[in-house]
């Protein structure tokens, strides 16, 4: 990295650091979450220019994938037993979520049918990106769009979680993996995660990371969870990504983006939870669970933020990936009279 690349890198770590001091003094949940992506977004609002490098957030969605194996225990796969339902549920709810949201963008926002359609996928951020860039849509619009939803949802959800009363206790705390398992795990998770990448796989790197976790504490070869001083700074790290999506934007530039980014996460939002609501009501699987498995939130962040509310990882990281690579089918579909070589 450039000095400047550096500068912006320290300068936003540190506005993400006060929001995760703000959020936990607070006492707000996932304070490491929803604090930096709160103070990142304001601070981009407010004209500063902040980013991650990509390799650092890289680095990121591997520590989160090596945490969800970590989890990976015999127990689980006794629980999986009741999510074949769960999982049938997750086409049915990405055509309500899609198609409610593009009616709502294009009755009420005059938005064309290709930027309506984008900007209303939920999740997928980089894939959508590219096909919007294959298509006569409005590009700044399905990214503001977008970026609202995943930021909206990251500060949401655990909100709703606790209001509700619905946060599982947390277990009792695990043994920390040995720093030489952890370096291990890491570098076979990088290189296994890059080779997902290359075969186009969806969220390969957090793939890659709880593939090489979850294999070894599957098999007895490594044991323990991986060591707070790891897992708050990554989750700040990714609050951090989340929120400066908006670094330098201006709000009155995008603003009906903006608003209309608001209202479609109220839609998606009211819908994916009475969905949630009746998987968790036939599965039996908890709430907690099933609210974040449903949101259509990043994947990366739905994850860590699934470890760090205790809401069963393994459960809430296999519905979003399959949500993805329904995404990564049904979106060429839906779009394929749109998409036109500029």
């Amino acid at each position: 990295m450039s000095l400047s690349e550096i500068r912006i890198f320290v300068l936003t770590v540190l506005i993400a650091a006060a929001g995760a001091v703000v959020a936990r003094l607070l006492a707000l949940p996932a304070p490491y979450l929803i604090g930096p992506a709160t103070a990142v977004t304001i601070a981009g609002f407010a004209g500063l220019t902040l980013r991650i490098p990509q390799h650092v957030r890289n680095a990121t969605f591997i520590v989160v994938g090596l945490s969800m194996g970590a989890g990976l225990t015999p127990e689980v796969f006794v629980a999986a037993r009741t999510w074949p339902l769960s999982f049938l549920m997750v086409p049915v709810a990405v055509v309500i979520l899609l198609y409610s949201a593009t009616w709502t963008l294009q009755r009420f926002f005059g938005y064309d049918r290709a930027t309506a359609l984008l900007a209303a996928s939920p999740g997928h951020l980089s894939f959508v990106l590219s096909l919007a860039s294959d298509t006569r849509s409005d590009l700044l619009a399905v990214g503001v769009i977008q970026s609202v939803r995943v930021l909206a949802l990251t500060i949401t959800v655990p909100l709703i979680v606790e209001v509700l009363g619905l946060v599982s206790v947390a277990p009792p705390p695990a043994a920390v993996m040995h720093p030489l398992a952890l370096a291990g795990s890491f570098a076979a998770a990088a290189a296994l995660g890059y080779l997902l990448i290359r075969l186009k796989v969806p969220a390969a790197l957090l793939l890659g990371g709880m593939i090489a976790s979850g294999s070894t504490h599957l098999t007895g070869i490594v044991s323990g969870d991986l060591p707070s001083w790891i897992m708050t700074p990554t989750y700040v790290l990714l609050g951090a990504v989340i929120g400066s999506r908006f670094s330098g934007a201006s709000y009155r530039a995008m603003r009906t983006a903006f608003i209309a980014g608001g209202v479609v996460t109220v839609v998606v939002v009211v819908l994916a939870a009475a969905i949630a609501v009746l998987v968790s009501y036939l599965t039996a699987v908890p709430l907690d669970a099933a609210l974040i498995a449903f949101a259509p939130g990043g994947l990366e962040t739905m994850a860590a933020m699934a470890v760090m509310l205790h809401a069963q990882p393994t459960y809430v990281g296999a519905h979003h990936v399959l949500r993805l690579v329904i995404l990564s089918v049904l979106m060429p579909f839906v779009l394929r009279r749109d998409i036109t070589r500029r």
